[in-house]
């Protein structure tokens, strides 16, 4: 095998080993996205058996009440969880299509709701009217919890994480900001941070998530495959923002056909 047969082959073997990678990648954020959905419906089923059972054993009314009341909230909270779990399944495919920020961002946060209450985190919504963007549904929000739940472990005491949507009126991007006022990263990490296998941290946490090193990875080549970009913006001490720039989508314009052009139609005609 001559040098330049050697070089073509190690292109390939590289470009085979991203790709892997890439579905390590993707299969990493997979399993923390169906961890969620599966704990999360866990939570759901244990206060309606528990709140049964209390049902059950009391034959006072206000007690009864009480425990209908909580078997109700609960069942609610599972047909959220359920639109939530169903929205990523009506987009299985790797097809992009156009796709509403704020309907991905609520059916993410609902997955995430009692996972931020048991941590004492506080979610603000800043919401403005954006135009539809040109993505996968199911990839933005794998990119939305990994998001989120860095945001949750920098705040291990707690704190504020705002999500923000944004567009200019001459822009052909819609901005999604996830920002919280936790520990930060510092400077000299920072232009490391989207690297494969490197993090911060020192492994997963209590609940199992985080310290792989592929997270963010990640959500760099999903964003990137969109043709959007992502930057992060961070103060040790005050907090960090992930920036996400995603494509809108783009209308088609209408054709102006010269004057006294024949315009062809599809009808058939009956004779």
């Amino acid at each position: 095998m001559n040098e330049s047969e050697q070089i073509a082959q190690l292109k390939n073997e590289n470009e085979q080993l991203k790709q892997q990678l890439l579905q390590a990648q993707k299969l990493t954020a997979l399993g923390e996205l169906v961890s969620t959905t599966t704990h999360e419906f866990n939570n759901v089923l244990m206060t309606i058996i528990n709140y049964s059972k209390i049902g059950l054993r009391h034959t006072d009314q206000p007690t009864r009440d009480k425990s209908f009341q909580k078997i109700l909230t609960a069942g609610e909270r599972a047909a959220r969880i359920t639109n939530s779990v169903l929205g990523m399944a009506r987009n299985r495919t790797d097809r992009f299509e156009a796709t509403d920020l704020q309907q991905i961002v609520d059916e993410t946060l609902v997955l995430l709701e009692r996972e931020m209450s048991k941590y004492r985190i506080s979610v603000e919504r800043d919401f403005s009217p954006v135009p539809s963007v040109l993505a996968n549904g199911n990839q933005i929000q794998q990119v939305l919890l990994n998001l989120m739940i860095n945001a949750r472990q920098a705040m291990s005491h707690g704190g504020l994480l705002l999500i923000r949507i944004s567009h200019e009126s001459n822009s052909a991007h819609v901005d999604l900001t996830v920002r919280d006022n936790g520990t930060g990263i510092p400077r000299e990490e920072l232009p490391k941070i989207f690297n494969s296998f490197y993090t911060t941290k020192n492994g997963p946490d209590e609940s199992g998530k985080g310290g792989t090193g592929l997270g963010l990875a990640a959500c760099r080549e999903i964003v990137e495959s969109h043709r959007g970009r992502i930057r992060v913006e961070s103060t040790p001490g005050k907090g960090t923002a992930f920036i996400i720039r995603l494509p809108v989508v783009q209308e088609a314009k209408p054709v102006v056909l010269p004057v006294g052009m024949p315009v062809v139609s599809n009808e058939t005609v009956q004779e």
